[in-house]
């Protein structure tokens, strides 16, 4: 029996490691949980579940979960609130398995707790990896334990490792989907509104990592986190568009041969894999091989998408520059999401903050949490000089994914 904790439990990954959990009963317990903000989906899985404890993001919100679950079978589960709540929910006692699954930095912290208690993580949020892989990898080398990729491309790539290793590694290719601006013209972004943001082609998310699917940035983020996961220079990532998502990654080694990883496109399949490894267990979700007809593959446009050429430069550069991305895209998403700034101005704020952060040197959780603040004020002055609103300083991460 497996025990697990989940950093976002009311977001899609989180709901769909719950969906997995109660297909195998007999494989899995729900020991603890971080619900953000979300007190009605919060109260049905404290309820269903029945954790050791359950986080909420405030005070006022834990305050109400606990009345409420008074009167029911659920009564003593203890309720917990804010980011020491989540770092109780890593680092849980009877937890061996944590699923991260918070958007953004607000669940770094409990992650590399985790990973310091010698929990096995279950990695859906790469923006740990993004602004502090250097520190989690190296604690979880420390700790002996491995981090497995629940994000689709990297678990894709996580597969294909299986046939050979890391120094037969020529390079690896994570493919795209191009997103829903693929083929419209770059004189257009200006006018791009939310609603057609949001709209993308293939997988349905939390509204922050599909506005960063329709700016690549999202693919930057996942090269910088497959240089981390698999200790690779960025000339060895490399990004592919694959408009049909049928292949989510492959891997090339130095012979030649490639493999690819391909399934259907349901989360659950790489939360599966990644709890249940190095096991394979069987499940029901088929890949119809019989209706495979066509596959595209084109280079990147990073000229149309600069934030992937800005995501390869951090990469490059590393230290603050990868935290500095993420904190400015989050702000800039943000602002965007809001009615602040037009999609086309994403990059110009993100362009700006990096300009100005210096590379730095990451020693410890500290000073990315002050370089990462540091370069949200700056996205945030970056926008006012583009004329949005006061209203940017919202953070996206509070929320968690698919909230």
């Amino acid at each position: 029996m497996k025990r697990i904790a989940i950093l976002g439990s009311t977001g899609s990954i989180g709901r769909s490691t719950l969906s997995v959990v109660e297909s195998y009963p007999e494989r899995f317990q729900v020991i603890s949980l971080a619900a953000g903000s979300n007190l009605d989906a919060a109260f049905e899985q404290a309820r269903r579940w029945k954790p050791r404890i359950i986080s909420m993001a405030t005070e006022a919100d834990a305050e109400i979960l606990r009345s409420r679950l008074k009167t029911t079978d659920a009564s003593t589960v203890e309720v917990i609130f804010g980011p020491a709540g989540n770092v109780r929910v890593a680092t849980h006692p009877e937890a061996d398995f944590v699923v991260s699954a918070i958007v953004g930095v607000a669940g770094l912290e409990a992650t590399y707790e985790a990973v310091r208690a010698g929990k096995t993580i279950g990695l859906a949020n790469k923006e740990c990896m993004v602004a502090a892989g250097e520190l989690i990898t190296a604690e979880a080398r420390r700790q002996g334990k491995p981090l497995l990729p629940i994000d689709s491309e990297h678990n894709a790539v996580h597969q294909c490792m299986r046939g050979g290793r890391i120094e037969e590694v020529q390079r690896i290719w994570l493919t795209a989907s191009g997103g829903p601006f693929r083929n419209t013209p770059k004189s257009q972004f200006a006018s791009i509104s939310v609603e057609q943001a949001l709209n993308h082609p293939t997988w349905k998310m939390g509204r922050r990592i599909t506005i960063d699917s329709a700016t690549l940035m999202n693919k930057g983020f996942e090269v910088i986190e497959a240089c981390r996961l698999f200790n690779l220079p960025p000339e060895q990532v490399q990004v592919i568009v694959h408009p049909q998502s049928t292949i989510h990654s492959m891997v090339e080694f130095v012979d030649g041969s490639i493999l690819a990883q391909f399934s259907v496109t349901d989360m659950r399949l790489p939360i599966l894999y990644a709890l249940t490894y190095p096991e394979r267990v069987a499940s029901d979700m088929r890949f119809p091989v019989m209706d495979l007809r066509h596959l595209e593959f084109s280079p990147p446009d990073m000229e149309k998408f600069p934030c992937l050429r800005l995501a390869y430069e951090a990469a490059g550069a590393g230290g603050a520059k990868p935290v500095a991305l993420n904190a400015a895209d989050e702000v800039a998403v943000a602002a965007f999401l809001d009615g602040c700034i037009g999609f086309d101005e994403i990059p110009q704020v993100i362009e700006a903050v990096l300009s100005a952060t210096p590379a730095g040197k990451m020693e410890s959780i500290k000073v990315v949490l002050e370089a990462d603040a540091g370069a949200r004020q700056a996205a945030r002055d970056q926008i006012q000089k583009l004329g949005g609103k006061s209203a940017v300083a919202r953070p996206v991460s509070a929320g968690l994914r698919g909230e």
